[in-house]
């Protein structure tokens, strides 16, 4: 996605999760642990204008003000589970995944990071990559104001029974709700 968006706005792609696992060592198999003081000082010794600074991890290294726009992709917690599974994830890296977009983890931690007028929020549930590439530029380009309501996924799972097929194991295909 970030790609397509650069190539629309005319913008270079800075992708911070690349540049943090240059940075941090492998502690585990599977997890590395990052420094964000650090990265943030390398991150801001890159020039960032014209540039979609891309990863999970901007909240967490950036503060208020620094992006003038933000996009949060979220992706139905369900259908989140299908696409990792089909890539082929490790079943525990899909549920943690899975939980962390059912309570809008990014999404929280961007609004209480940059505020809510610089947050911008795409459902990617049912779109083609072009499509939300080109409603982000669109508002983007337009100097929209970010705004609510954001989406809520834990109201559609209102059922003991719906929350429990979710979060069974991933390596299965989830259940329809």
């Amino acid at each position: 996605m970030a790609p397509l968006l650069a190539g629309l706005v005319d913008s270079r792609l800075v992708d911070v999760n690349a540049l943090a696992l240059s940075e941090a060592p492998r502690r585990t198999r599977a997890e590395r642990f990052v420094d964000v003081k650090k990265l943030r000082s390398r991150l801001l010794k890159t020039d960032l204008s014209r540039a979609v600074i891309f990863g999970h991890l901007i909240p967490d290294i950036l503060s208020e003000g620094e992006p003038g726009f933000v996009a949060v992709l979220r992706c139905e917690p369900a259908e989140l589970k299908r696409r990792l599974s089909a890539r082929g994830y490790p079943g525990e890296k899909v549920l943690e995944n899975v939980e962390a977009e059912l309570i809008g983890v990014v999404l929280d931690s961007s609004l209480r990071a940059f505020g809510a007028s610089a947050v911008h929020e795409y459902d990617t549930t049912g779109a083609k990559p072009a499509s939300v590439a080109r409603k982000i530029a669109d508002d983007y380009l337009a100097r929209a104001i970010g705004k609510g309501p954001w989406t809520d996924w834990t109201l559609d799972y209102d059922s003991s029974t719906k929350l429990r097929s979710l979060l069974s194991s991933a390596r299965t295909e989830p259940a329809s709700t």
